[in-house]
């Protein structure tokens, strides 16, 4: 396992049809692991304050142009699964400090480029009942 340093920066794009389009943008710099097992990378980072996630881990298992994201830990009464793979949808349960929400998302593109310490993620993810957003995570190793 080795220690890394990452930068991850998520952006959001809603756009409820009565006005512009609202995006929001969270960056930070983290502390992480990466190694391999069985074919596939992982990454792990401890979630912050800032993403209102403090106390979580965030996993990442990246093979191909698959990804599947874990967040677990007290700030969560059950873990959070998301997969993306492009042109594919995928259904779970997106929890929250205020409970669980019925989640889809539709990945537009996954483009893994570890080798080179950048693994970018374009998406739709919709809330159900609650909101729709196209979201993309850009995660790039800094001490590769």
């Amino acid at each position: 396992m080795k220690d890394i340093m990452l930068k991850i920066v998520g952006r959001q794009v809603t756009n409820d049809g009565t006005g512009p389009s609202d995006e929001q943008v969270m960056e930070f710099v983290t502390e992480g692991q990466l190694f391999e097992r069985n074919g596939s990378t992982y990454l792990l980072y401890k979630e912050t304050e800032m993403s209102g996630l403090e106390g979580c881990t965030t996993s990442l298992k990246v093979k191909g142009d698959t990804v599947r994201m874990k967040r677990y830990g007290e700030a969560l009464p059950i873990d959070t699964v998301m997969e993306f793979q492009k042109g594919k949808r995928y259904e779970g349960y997106y929890e929250t400090p205020y409970g669980a929400f019925e989640m889809e998302i539709l990945t537009n593109s996954v483009d893994n480029r570890l080798h080179e310490g950048v693994l970018d993620i374009d998406y739709a993810i919709s809330l159900k009942g609650l909101t729709e957003a196209r979201s993309r995570l850009n995660i790039t190793i800094l001490n590769q």
